[in-house]
């Protein structure tokens, strides 16, 4: 009878249902030095979980709080974020300045070099003016 007992409680027990009575009474089957053979393979198992009931943590746990390092780390990679992307549209904008400037210079000289031929253009008809009035005046 008890070995029937035994072994529903095992079955509750890997179902996670047992209440903590039916785990000490599994706990003092377990410890016993006559258990069923089919049911030898959980003695090492509950006698691991009696010993580490015994067992204490007896290290000295530093209570100097950790340094948090990554706060800081994440405030100045925003800082570096910010800064490169101020001072990378001013870039921009000075390169995009610059073009303009060498774009108007070209357009300019474009202009000059148009308005030098213009003015060869008008030298020729000065001189054209100057034969038609010889030629009117002797006439």
């Amino acid at each position: 009878m008890e070995l029937d007992n035994i072994e529903r409680l095992l079955e509750k027990y890997f179902d996670a249902t047992t209440t903590v009575a039916e785990e000490k009474t599994l706990l003092t089957y377990f410890s016993q030095e006559s258990v069923a053979t089919h049911l030898e393979q959980y003695k090492p198992m509950f006698t691991y979980f009696s010993n580490a009931k015994e067992e204490k943590y007896t290290k000295q746990v530093p209570l100097k709080p950790r340094k948090n390092y990554y706060k800081w780390i994440s405030v100045a990679a925003v800082a570096l974020f910010i800064f490169g992307i101020y001072f990378g549209n001013e870039y921009q904008e000075k390169r995009e300045a610059e073009y303009a400037y060498q774009e108007t210079k070209k357009a300019f000289e474009l202009l000059a070099e148009n308005f030098g031929r213009g003015t060869e253009k008008v030298a020729y008809l000065k001189e054209f003016e100057v034969a038609k009035q010889k030629i009117y005046n002797n006439n």
